[in-house]
C-alpha cells in the first residue's frame, strides 16, 4: 500500500511539473492537475495537506532532480572544468529554447510568480539557486587549478553574476520567443571565463 501511495504522489508531481512548466504554478488548478494525472478529485489532500504543500513538494522534487543532472554535467571527469562549465550553459540554452516545455527550468518559470505567493516555496527556490551557484563557482575553481580556465579574482561573485544573467536572459527569451538573449548571455559568459 505504501509504495502505491508514493507512486501516486510521484505521478501527481511529475504531471504537475509538466503542467507548471507550461502554465505556471497559479495557472494549474487542482481539478486540471488531478484530471491530467487521472487521480480522483477528492484524493489530492490524501497526498498533500494543501496546494502550497504540493507546490513545495513539486519544487523540492525539481531541485533534487536538477541537482543530480547538474552533478552529472559538472562532475563529468571525461572533460576539463571549462568544458563542463560551458556544457552546463549549452544545455540550458538548448532546454530553454527547445520544443519540450516540460524540460524548461522551473526556477526561471516560477521565481517571480512564487516570490510574493509563498515564503516556503521561495525558500526552496532560493536554496536551489544558492546550490547551483556554489557548484558553478566550484567548477570555476577547479578549472583555474587544473589550468583550463585563466585565473579569476572572485569565482563566487562571477558564478553568481553569470547565473543571474542567464536567469534574466531566459525571461527575455520567453518574452521574445527567440534565443537572442540566451546567445548574448553565452557570448558574455565566454568573455568572462577565458581559457588559460
Amino acid at each position: 500500500m505504501k509504495s502505491t501511495l508514493k507512486d501516486t504522489r510521484s505521478h501527481i508531481l511529475a504531471v504537475g511539473r509538466s503542467l507548471t512548466a507550461r502554465q505556471g504554478y497559479t495557472g494549474v488548478g487542482l481539478n486540471a492537475l488531478l484530471k491530467a494525472a487521472d487521480v480522483p478529485k477528492g484524493s489530492f489532500y490524501h497526498y498533500f495537506p494543501s496546494k502550497e504543500a504540493y507546490g513545495c513538494a513539486l519544487l523540492e522534487d525539481f531541485v533534487e532532480q536538477y541537482r543530480k543532472d547538474l552533478g552529472a554535467t559538472l562532475l563529468d571527469t571525461s572533460q576539463n572544468a571549462r568544458a563542463r562549465f560551458f556544457g552546463y550553459f549549452a544545455g540550458w540554452l538548448q532546454k530553454q529554447t527547445g520544443p519540450a516545455l516540460q524540460d524548461r527550468c522551473l526556477v526561471v518559470k516560477l521565481s517571480a510568480e512564487v516570490a510574493d505567493l509563498s515564503p516556503d516555496m521561495s525558500k526552496i527556490l532560493r536554496k536551489g539557486v544558492e546550490d547551483i551557484i556554489a557548484s558553478l563557482s566550484d567548477t570555476l575553481d577547479q578549472g583555474i587549478t587544473e589550468g583550463s580556465i585563466a585565473p579569476l579574482p572572485d569565482t563566487k561573485s562571477l558564478a553568481q553574476s553569470i547565473y543571474h544573467q542567464w536567469l534574466g536572459a531566459s525571461l527575455v527569451a520567453g518574452l521574445s520567443r527567440d534565443d537572442a538573449a540566451l546567445k548574448a548571455a553565452m557570448a558574455t559568459t565566454v568573455q568572462a571565463v577565458p581559457a588559460a
